[in-house]
């Protein structure tokens, strides 16, 4: 078959458009982060005033518990009392946590928001897992990555300052070393300074709520934290703040030493 110009034309064309695209793209990829997958969604889940079920009543179950309690959700253990380690016992006494005194039955689910299952029976927890699945609950299976919707990391906690690492079900043991080796390179007082950062959030808002102030009001923040340093943050005082406050509309961010001096 005989091409006709027009054909060489639009086949050429089409080429050179080709060409631009794979170029155009290349670019673009060197722009914007790569994708690498098999990694976890990192998020901070809120579940306070949740319901948390937690099945069973050992160590493991007892750090899970914790960190629930940390986040101010509503725990509830299911549990014979027989298998309660000293520490849950515990806080089922202080009434920290509600105790249900039998082993796991399906219709302890249907108030639930999320459930934590430690326990030393495959076939049991696999029987959590599914019915979770079902009832589309977030669970976690402790020591079964493949029947786990989210791991729980290794914690390093200071305040209002929370730092956790994964390994995604790797090694946990590497995910506490890593952990150490963060915590030990933070500032001191880290947590008292992001305390005293998010008081002053809180009066800037009071001062400025309206929404179109949102852009400045982060923009001001930051300055803030880039200019003083974590001890200038950490000895910053409520009558400190008012007066670093008196400089927002201007955008200035004086120094502590400034502040306090004006104040004298």
């Amino acid at each position: 078959m005989k091409l006709s110009a027009d054909n060489c034309f639009f086949k050429t064309s089409s080429s050179i458009n080709s060409l631009q695209l794979r170029y155009s793209l290349s670019k673009m990829s060197q722009k914007f982060p790569e994708v690498q997958g098999g990694g976890s969604l990192i998020v901070a889940w809120q579940v306070r005033n949740k319901n948390v079920l937690v099945v069973g009543g050992g160590e493991v179950a007892s750090g899970r518990i914790l960190h629930a309690l940390n986040a101010d959700a509503n725990v509830t253990v299911v549990c014979p009392s027989s298998g309660l380690n000293e520490e849950v016992a515990y806080r089922v006494a202080e009434n920290q946590v509600s105790h249900i005194d039998r082993n796991f039955e399906p219709h302890d689910l249907d108030n639930a928001d999320m459930v934590l299952c430690a326990i030393d029976d495959p076939e049991a927890s696999t029987q959590v897992w599914k019915l979770c699945k079902e009832r589309r609950i977030p669970a976690n299976i402790a020591d079964v990555p493949p029947e786990c919707d989210f791991y729980f990391g290794s914690m390093h906690r200071d305040g209002p300052l929370q730092i956790m690492v994964s390994t995604n079900g790797n090694g946990p043991k590497l995910a506490n070393i890593v952990r150490q080796k963060i915590a030990s390179a933070l500032p001191q007082n880290t947590g008292a300074a992001i305390e005293n950062v998010g008081l002053l959030r809180k009066k800037l808002r009071a001062i400025a709520p309206d929404a179109n102030e949102g852009p400045k009001r982060m923009k001001w923040m930051s300055n803030v934290c880039v200019s003083w340093s974590l001890e200038d943050l950490v000895a910053m005082t409520d009558k400190d703040m008012d007066g670093l406050l008196t400089h927002y509309q201007s955008g200035d961010v004086p120094s502590l030493q400034d502040i306090r001096a004006a104040l004298s």
